[in-house]
């Protein structure tokens, strides 16, 4: 009978860039995770903070080849789009690579001052503010503008989200459209709730702003639902927006930049074979000869990458608590946590992530199903993202597991520090930083739960 490692090989290939086998042991870019699991225990939240910067070094360097190789004439800006992780050692780390960031709250922007007070980030930072704006949202960005933060861009959501600006700001503004984009064609609705409607762009900037001195429109934005893909789909869009972007521009010369909205996939299985480098370079490449076609210079190019940015950086590792033979055929490993309160991606969007032992390697395989420790009968994981099944060490051994690239959205959809499903408690966080010397530093973040935190949520001290 073959091992687990040797059967994984077979299947997939194995060991495989930031993944490899030692010892029986599994690390992650060098980091050995048993040492983790026994300084530390389980359910364990990491987040190993240089990946971070290495998917945004990888972009930024795509985007400069693909221009140089295009002889393309407009820049490129990277913006993080903090959405997916509001934690401050990730907007930090992400900021220290010379980038900006697009926010969609209004808690973004004193989150973006309190950086500023800092020392993060100046006031020069570029800040793409997108999103249906409240009242509350609307004039932090006033103010923020009053105080000095004059490449704020406030990306109009809706037409009458332009007259509070202009009622409040008497400085000059650069402003933003968002296009309401024509959803993908198995969903529910034609077109997206948010933007304001194509056919109305143009029209609309000119019976409201043109005529304004303190506002000039520079940026139109667009977002395609299903992320940055090389499908028809993606790319009809992609060449209607660039298109209204032409003709736009015609009207408007004050137009210079295209933000082509966040949507860069990450590696969320074993067998992820998206082409980075082709596809930034086709987009670029596209954009260049639509602009071509209308005899429009072409535009500064924003991106807005979020779960590009982050979610290769993080990873949760868990215990098998007990093994659970329910029928003939149906093995269970019930695990020291849950997929509800701890990636509910797994199961609001049956989101797949890459699924690994953390030890026993040696030990033969067998399909299991992994039981989250809720009583909620949809806290499970049986699928992977290139089979249908999970397979793990088969052994009566002490088992610990992991889940990687988890690090977008999942602990702010949890609820950090909240109360979950079940009471169950928030994991202990560590993050994860590489000294000069190439040696690890480890800080935890947070603590695990405990009762007396949870009970005085809920009302009872």
């Amino acid at each position: 009978m073959q091992s687990y490692e040797e059967f994984l090989d077979l299947s997939v290939g194995f060991p495989q860039d930031g993944f490899e086998v030692i010892d029986d042991e599994l690390y992650f870019h060098d980091l050995n995770l048993m040492e983790m699991i026994e300084t530390y225990g389980t359910p364990l939240r990491f987040t190993y903070l240089p990946l971070i910067t290495k998917k945004i070094q990888q972009a930024k360097l795509l985007f400069q080849h693909a221009i140089i190789n295009n002889n393309y004439r407009g820049s490129y800006m990277y913006c993080y789009c903090t959405k997916s992780s509001h934690f401050r050692h990730i907007v930090e780390e992400a900021l220290r690579n010379d980038i900006h960031l697009e926010t969609s709250s209004a808690f973004d922007m004193p989150m973006i001052d309190a950086l500023e007070k800092k020392g993060v980030v100046t006031k020069d930072i570029t800040v793409i503010c997108n999103g249906f704006k409240t009242y509350q949202y609307k004039q932090y960005i006033i103010d923020m503008f009053h105080d000095g933060f004059h490449n704020i861009i406030p990306v109009l959501d809706n037409k009458e989200e332009f007259n509070i600006y202009d009622d409040e700001l008497d400085l000059p503004c650069s402003l933003g459209i968002r296009i309401a984009a024509e959803e993908q064609p198995d969903s529910q609705f034609y077109t997206s709730r948010l933007g304001v409607r194509m056919e109305d762009v143009i029209d609309f900037y000119n019976n409201k702003i043109a005529t304004n001195p303190n506002f000039k429109v520079k940026l139109l934005h667009f977002f395609i639902n299903s992320g940055i893909s090389d499908t028809p789909y993606y790319w009809n869009e992609l060449e209607k927006y660039v298109t209204l972007y032409c003709k736009f521009k015609k009207v408007n010369p004050d137009l210079t930049t295209l933000d082509i909205g966040g949507g860069m996939p990450f590696k969320d299985s074993l067998v992820f074979d998206f082409d980075y480098e082709y596809m930034v370079n086709e987009i670029v490449k596209r954009i260049k000869e639509i602009c071509a076609e209308h005899e429009v210079m072409e535009p500064d190019i924003i991106t807005e990458f979020g779960k590009y940015t982050v979610a290769e950086a993080s990873g949760i590792l868990y215990k098998v608590l007990g093994r659970k033979q329910q029928n003939d055929r149906e093995k269970w490993l019930m695990l020291d946590g849950s997929f509800i309160t701890n990636l509910p991606d797994v199961w609001a969007l049956n989101q797949k992530y890459i699924l690994l032992p953390v030890n026993n390697w040696d030990s033969e395989y067998e399909r299991v199903n992994l039981g989250g420790i809720t009583c909620d009968g949809q806290d499970y994981y049986n699928q992977e993202a290139h089979m249908n099944s999970v397979f793990m060490p088969k052994t009566r051994k002490v088992q610990y597991l992991g889940f990687f690239h988890t690090g977008a959205y999942q602990e702010v959809l949890s609820g950090y520090g909240g109360i979950h499903h079940c009471l169950l408690p928030s994991p202990k966080h560590v993050i994860i930083r590489r000294n000069r010397d190439e040696t690890f530093n480890f800080d935890v973040f947070g603590e695990e739960q405990n009762s007396k935190q949870v009970l005085k949520i809920l009302g009872y001290t």
